[in-house]
This record gives structure tokens, sequence and C-alpha cells, in this order.
């Protein structure tokens, strides 16, 4: 597909990247009574074959020790659950969660201990988490081996796979019906006024200047290479995620939940018999935005050994498909960054997800739309997640990192 031209030489809004932040923000602008400006979406490829929204393993969790983290999630769950009503189309699908929920292994006191304090917090923001001993993980989920585990954790209320793909496409596509328009094409320069506290415009790789209000960083793992033409430094970078699907000779008589085992692979139900895995590199440096190469050692050295002395019952599997994909991966805390720069104050942020990008999208869009519109928040006090911390060096602390 060749790169296209907008419409208009100057927007109220430019969007960088038209994944899922990117849609998000944009539909939920047009959700605004008080938003009434132009917006343009720039994506480099429209088919979205290569971004990060498309590579994603697809989960939703409540279990984060930080509160707004969890009700961000919650919101999801309630947004999904609702679609037709939320996208004001009765086409939408009802979406649902596949409550296999999440199951977090301690082998160790220190990490038990950060489970017990994790657990007060999501309980306390509504989550149903529950702490379960060695044996109580065994009576539920008899088929792992446990000799070395102490305490587990577990929430299976709106907690497990849902199908992000989906509200993707409905974002996208309720948003251009609504009046926002998507060009393939490529921001190559972003043009500040002459004090340098504002983006004046931006160039297109077909040669226009557009003008704009307001600019938004939606460009997932391209995140730090959009902010430097802007001239502001983004603690961001393309980290790779290894997954695989297989079968197993002796599937489990249960569904499996995503289990975060000590040796940093996380295994779950995919199918009626197939089940997902993935890891990160060892060692991860940040790569090309442009890598998805496998690392084919990774699996045999590392993610199915960790798999089979976990359940044993996977001693014999078949891996059926497999993939790289990319976390934008926020170098500083691996949380969100999102809102305006406190010195060039209308260049946005909404980068740096490090892996919970997808489940955190409608609350993320919500929120940038709400100070696109207002300066303000309106629903979640997002400030937590501003630029502000980046600049002081002070990381937004989430001790339940994937």
């Amino acid at each position: 597909m060749a790169n296209e031209s907008p419409r208009h030489g100057n927007y109220d809004v430019v969007i960088i990247g038209g994944a899922i932040m990117g849609s998000a923000t944009a539909w939920f602008l047009t959700e605004s009574a008080d938003f009434d400006g132009r917006v343009l979406v720039v994506e480099r490829d429209m088919t979205f074959e290569a971004c990060a929204t498309a590579h994603t393993n697809s989960c939703i969790r409540q279990q984060f020790s930080d509160p707004l983290n969890v009700r961000i999630s919650q919101f999801t769950a309630e947004f999904i659950k609702n679609l037709p009503d939320r996208m004001g189309d009765e086409r939408a699908p009802k979406l649902s969660v596949q409550n296999f929920g999440y199951l977090y292994l301690a082998d160790n006191e220190r990490f038990a201990n950060v489970l017990r304090e994790n657990q007060i917090i999501q309980r306390g923001a509504g989550a149903e988490t529950e702490l379960l001993s060695a044996d109580e993980i065994a009576e539920r989920y008899p088929f792992y081996q446990l000799d070395d585990i102490i305490l587990g954790s577990i929430n299976r209320k709106d907690e497990g796979y849902w199908d992000g793909g989906t509200l993707f496409d409905w974002f996208r596509r309720s948003a251009r019906s609504r009046g926002i328009e998507y060009i393939q094409n490529e921001v190559v320069a972003i043009n500040r006024n002459a004090a340098g506290t504002r983006v004046e415009s931006v160039t297109l790789a077909t040669g226009e200047v557009i003008s704009c209000g307001q600019l938004v960083n939606a460009s997932g793992p391209r995140g730090a290479g959009v902010a430097a033409m802007a001239g502001i430094a983004l603690p961001v970078e393309p980290r790779k995620r290894f997954t695989w699907v297989f079968s197993a000779e002796k599937p489990l008589d249960r569904d499996l939940p995503l289990t975060i085992d000590p040796s940093g692979v996380h295994v779950r139900q995919d199918g009626p018999q197939t089940y997902l895995a993935g890891c990160a590199p060892d060692p991860d440096p940040a790569v090309d935005p442009a890598d998805f190469t496998m690392d084919q050692a990774r699996w045999e050295d590392h993610a199915w050994p960790a798999i089979a002395t976990r359940i044993p019952q996977f001693e014999a599997i078949r891996v059926i498909t497999e993939w790289a994909g990319h976390y934008d991966y926020n170098t500083l805390d691996q949380n969100a960054i999102l809102g305006p720069h406190p010195e060039v104050a209308n260049f946005h942020f909404i980068n740096g997800f490090s892996g919970h990008g997808l489940q955190q999208s409608p609350a993320m869009g919500r929120g940038l739309a709400e100070m696109l519109t207002y300066g303000a928040y309106r629903t979640f006090d997002m400030t937590p997640f501003g630029y502000d911390r980046v600049a002081q060096g002070k990381p937004m602390v989430e001790k339940a990192v994937i």
C-alpha cells in the first residue's frame, strides 16, 4: 500500500501511530461532547502486521501492586463485556474474559511476602485474589510439581485471556466511521516553535508539512525515535518476547491458569487442547523494531525444560506455531508514560507499557482524550503516569511486572 496524503493542511490533533493506543485515543476523542476538533492518525503500515498490538498474547489481570493499575484493568473488563453499549453500536460483540486466572508461584519468602502485600492492595481495590499454600494449589491443580513452591496467588474474576484484536478493530473502525482520518504515511520530522515550547507542525514522508494543535506519540516500540524528533528523551525501547503455542500428548483435565513460574517462563491455556508459553531472551537487550527473529535455542534450553519440570504431564509436547513480539519497554519502571511533556506542552505521550498495554488501552485512551480535551483528567487520576517522574528519575514502583 502506497503512502497517502492527508486531506487537510492543519489538524487540532495529530496522532502518530494507529495501533491500539492511537486508535483508543482517537475513539475516545469522538466520545467527548466537548471535543469537535479535526484529528489525523498517521500510521506507517496500515496492515498493522508488525506492530506490537498484532503480536500480543492478549491477557488481562488485576494482580498488580499499584491500585491504579488494578482499577485500570477492572475498567477494561467492564468495557469489553459491555462493548455494544460502550461503542453505541449493536453490531459490536460482547467480549468475555476466559477466567482461568493468573497463578503466581513463589519459591522463596521474599517473593511470597510480595504476593501477600499485593493481595492486600488488590482486595482493597475490589479484586478477588486468593493466596494458596502448595497443598491448596495441588488440590485445585494436581498436575503441578510443587516441591519448591511455598505460596501461590490467583484471581479468577476478570483475569485471563480476552480478544484484544477485536477491541482494536472496533476502536479503529468506529473512530473512522465517526470522522477520524487515518492515512498510511510516516512522520519524518517534528517541528517546534522558536522558543521550543510547542510543536507547530510535522513533516510527512511524502513531503507535506502539517500544522497541529496537539501531537500524540502513540508509536509503541518506536516511541523513543518519535520523541527524539522533538528533541525529547524517552526511556522506551523495543524488547523481544517469545511466544510458543503447543499441544500435549496428554492434555490436562482442566484449564491451565496463566502460570508465572519462578524460572521466568509463563504458560497458560490457549485452545481446548492447546497451550501458550512465553518468556524473555537472556540477555534481554534492545532490538531493532523490525527484528522479529526467533531464538530456537531459547525454547530447547530454557522454556520447554521449565514447563516440563513444573508440569510433568507436558514432557511430550509439540510446538504448533511460534512468534516474536515486542514490548515497548520503559527502562525506568516498566509503567506507562502518559500525558503532556512538562516543557513542550502540546507533545503528549502514550508509551512504555512494557507488556500490559493491551489490557490498559481503554482507560489510557480515555485518560489521554480527557487531557487533550480539557487539559486535565476527569475520571481516573492518571498523573502518576506523567513524564515528570521520567525527568526526575523517580520510578513509579510496580512490583507485579511480567
